[in-house]
């Protein structure tokens, strides 16, 4: 009981935890006057997130330098904070057509905790660990342990240990001074107040993490050359919606027809960054692909370097 006291007690301190001072008739409002409301605090977000730009962008700097050496983006969490972690690493592969490796998502309890509560999960330090020994956790990866409350022990405990083994470490909550802000060397904390719904943290707690998240992705993306100009152009076309997306940022990017973009794309196996480079500089795919790699894959650069070598 005394334990339970105490959480109950730890939990009245959280910003996210507290109750919300306009929100307080939430239950006599008509639907419009509710979503009013809702959207109303939504509107807190955005500033929210704009005064930790610093920190997002050093957490960047230190993704980008592990892609480089062969390391991975790692997130953690429990409940909605893994889920949301989950869901913005398998969307790095059709994006990006990086290898299902390079950003992964885990979360307490498992792939079934996804799709249902696993009890007493985010409770255990021990399995946050075990987690990270599964997949070889080392030094070169870096660990991204979400916690909307920051005080989850299952994200804490796998961020002591990452530190502990020499990673980048980045905290993600939105309760400042908790506990995952400590166990990390970047913490990221974009404070946007209490619930509409009190301790409904898959609301605005949830909508922050998951934009940080597509912020943290994207712009390492961007940064390891997997965009040219605002285009995908390493999109992979695994499907037929992906396929059309392919032809239509190469035409976008070269300003020929959908036609010429379309043979362009088959006749470099669905590479859309290779078939922009052919149709731009007349290459052919085998030197395209030899200048593509000695820029590292940056396709300004590597046009910049036949129009201008």
């Amino acid at each position: 009981m005394n334990d339970h006291i105490e959480l109950v007690n730890e939990l009245e301190q959280l910003v996210s935890e507290s109750r919300n001072p306009y929100t307080l008739d939430l239950d006599e409002l008509g639907s419009l006057a509710l979503l009013e409301t809702i959207n109303a605090e939504d509107h807190r977000i955005a500033p929210a997130i704009k005064a930790v730009l610093p920190q997002i962008a050093e957490a960047v700097d230190h993704i980008v330098d592990a892609f480089q050496h062969g390391g991975r983006l790692v997130y953690l969490g429990a409940g909605t904070s893994g889920r949301l972690g989950v869901l913005d690493a398998v969307e790095c592969p059709p994006t990006f057509s990086v290898s299902p490796e390079q950003v992964i998502g885990i979360i307490a309890g498992g792939d079934a905790a996804i799709h249902k509560a696993v009890e007493g999960a985010e409770d255990d330090g021990n399995l946050g660990i075990a987690d990270l020994k599964r997949i070889n956790f080392s030094a070169k990866d870096v660990l991204v342990g979400i916690a909307a409350s920051g005080r989850t022990p299952y994200v804490t405990h796998a961020l002591t240990y990452a530190r502990e083994l020499g990673a980048a470490t980045v905290a993600l909550t939105c309760n400042p001074g908790s506990a995952v802000t400590r166990c990390a060397a970047i913490s990221i904390c974009p404070v946007v107040g209490p619930e509409v719904l009190t301790g409904s943290t898959r609301m605005k707690s949830g909508t922050a993490q998951k934009m940080v998240l597509n912020m943290l992705t994207t712009a390492s993306m961007v940064r390891c050359g997997k965009v040219y100009q605002n285009l995908m152009v390493d999109v992979s076309a695994s499907n037929q919606k992906l396929y059309a997306r392919a032809v239509r940022i190469v035409a976008e990017a070269t300003g020929c027809t959908l036609q010429e973009a379309s043979e362009a794309v088959q006749k470099t196996g669905h590479q859309t960054k290779l078939a922009i480079l052919h149709l731009v500089t007349g290459l052919d795919i085998r030197s395209g692909q030899q200048l593509l790699e000695k820029h590292h894959g940056r396709l300004r650069s590597a046009i910049l370097e036949v129009n201008h070598g």
